[in-house]
């Protein structure tokens, strides 16, 4: 069950692999999570010290967390993968030019879990052909159903 999706990552990337990530989170993050409040638009996943690291997630506290605890929006979320996956992402990362780029945010056995994309950025031709043969697409199915009729 997805709860929220980059799609300006499939815009902006061609993802190669996919990855499914836990996520070291506080307790009324995930409260915020399950109430949909939370944003991955200008999210970015990096590697830093042999870990991998979410920046730049927006998850806005509830009016109703906790008055003890003072709620960081976008504060630098860790990352739970497999260790051979990790090591595989680094090297990826640091030799062949792939970027990490967060997909969609969901959850599975109820657990929230990041969906991470190892990508290559698209230069602007590439934007333009996906986007042309997007409206093909979209023109084909219209016009499939206008002689159904």
């Amino acid at each position: 069950m997805s709860i929220v999706q980059n799609r300006k990552a499939f815009f902006d990337y061609t993802v190669e692999e996919r990855f499914e990530a836990g996520l070291v989170l506080e307790g009324w993050e995930v409260k915020a999570i399950r109430a949909g409040q939370v944003q991955l638009k200008e999210a970015y996943v990096i590697v830093r010290d042999a870990a991998i690291l979410l920046l730049n997630a927006h998850i806005t506290p509830l009016k109703t967390a906790s008055t003890h605890v003072n709620p960081e929006p976008t504060r630098t979320r860790k990352l739970l993968l497999n260790a051979a996956e990790i090591r595989k992402l680094i090297g990826k990362v640091e030799r062949s030019g792939y970027t990490l780029v967060p997909l969609d945010l969901h959850f599975s056995k109820g657990r929230v879990k990041l969906a991470i994309g190892l990508a290559k950025g698209k230069r602007q031709f590439d934007k333009r052909a996906t986007e042309k043969d997007k409206d093909w697409k979209r023109e084909q199915s219209r016009l499939m159903k206008g002689s159904r009729r």
